[in-house]
């Protein structure tokens, strides 16, 4: 029973204050046309230390919040697929998903390097400018009416070689940030990779029973039952060092049929409002007066990474026989960052790590989620270099 007054009417104030503003916000977001992620930062960012807005009563409960955010954002990604789509995926875009990792992870660890950052640090601003906002960029193909293109399978392939990336990505990050030794570091990682895997396994296997057991006529019942059971194996993941985020993934991946569907309209708004706060917590995180020293490099970094991940849609459209302007599209649908940037930073900044990983993180990601979404609008605006169409009319041709 919460007492009259005191704190906790203090407690309630701000976090009332802090709904109501994201609301607004959202609002703001959906008049401009962009992303709300980052107006949610930039909302952390005036209530952290240094801020103008001071939320000393609600930062207990904004916590609790966000790791919740983290759970659903990934829990309902899991909801997203089956066992058999991400298999898909993997032989058919395999090479592309592998091109993507492997030019777009070494740019942030090279970045991280060249800031004078120690490796931890470096390691984790690779998994940042790694993986692109599966959220902004699915919001958007359905605002740009874009599902029906031939380019998008192409990009949605990607997104979700990414996704199943971070499932296995995230746990070896986390032990990176924590400095784990390297036998121990070593176990722990080995550990992670076969709980994922066996996970995957009985996902594949017992999915229908599995979902049978969820299955409620209740709405009710179910959002309980699904809500309880994705924190529980999130909190179990985190006790066995894999990571509360990958235990939510699979514990979304594991369900299916009509039970997918209902839990995804259950739990969407919850999600919408804990991942607010958990972008709000982020904000909080890191310090205003840290963002103008990175913002320069921030620019470049985005600039850089925009392009490879340009070069890496044309590259698959590519493979899969898209003309010229497809793989135009498909490039610039990948640039966008946004919420498993956060994530993967969080992290580090969680961890205490030295540098300023949380400011160039916010700064980069306020950059790409807008400068992407326009991107991503403008598209068929944007010309062609005359090199890769070129390119794109001699492969046509060998084709």
């Amino acid at each position: 029973m919460i007492a009259a007054g005191g704190s906790n009417g203090i407690a309630l104030l701000e976090i009332g204050g802090v709904l109501l503003g994201l609301a607004l916000l959202g609002r703001l977001a959906t008049r401009l046309n962009v992303p709300s992620i980052p107006l949610f930062l930039a909302a952390g960012l005036l209530g952290g230390d240094g801020g103008i807005i001071p939320l000393d009563a609600a930062r207990d409960f904004i916590a609790v919040g966000a790791d919740i955010g983290v759970v659903l954002l990934l829990a309902m990604l899991g909801l997203e697929y089956t066992p058999a789509e991400l298999r898909s995926g993997l032989r058919t875009n395999g090479p592309s998903g592998l091109i993507d990792l492997v030019v777009n992870f070494p740019l942030g660890v090279a970045a991280g390097f060249a800031l004078g950052w120690e490796p931890p640090a470096a390691i984790l601003l690779g998994g940042v400018t790694y993986i692109s906002s599966s959220g902004i960029i699915a919001k958007l193909l359905a605002d740009l009416d874009r599902y029906a293109n031939r380019d998008t399978p192409v990009v949605l392939s990607i997104l979700v070689l990414e996704d199943l990336v971070m499932a296995v990505l995230l746990p070896i990050l986390a032990i990176v940030a924590v400095g784990t030794e390297i036998g121990a570091g070593a176990v722990s990682v080995a550990l992670a990779l076969t709980i994922v895997t066996i996970a995957l396994i009985l996902s594949s296997r017992f999915g229908e029973q599995a979902t049978r057991l969820v299955s409620s006529r209740s709405d009710e019942l179910l959002l309980l039952t699904i809500f309880g059971l994705v924190l529980v194996v999130a909190g179990l993941a985190e006790q066995v060092k894999v990571s509360a985020a990958v235990g939510a993934f699979l514990m979304g991946l594991t369900l299916s049929g009509q039970v997918v569907e209902r839990g995804r309209q259950l739990l969407t708004p919850l999600r919408d409002v804990f991942g607010g706060l958990f972008f709000v917590a982020f904000g909080l995180a890191v310090d205003p007066a840290s963002i103008p020293p990175v913002l320069l490099p921030a620019l470049a970094l985005a600039l850089v990474t925009a392009v490879s991940k340009v070069a890496t849609g044309w590259s698959a459209g590519s493979r899969a026989g898209l003309g010229s302007r497809g793989r135009w599209r498909a490039g610039w649908s990948l640039v966008p960052r946004g919420e498993f940037s956060i994530v993967i930073a969080g992290l580090g900044v969680n961890a205490g790590l030295d540098g300023d990983l949380g400011a160039l993180t916010a700064a980069y990601v306020l950059i790409l989620a807008v400068a992407g979404s326009i991107a991503m609008r403008s598209a068929d605006r944007i010309p062609i270099p005359g090199l890769l169409t070129r390119s794109s009319s001699r492969s046509s041709r060998t084709r």
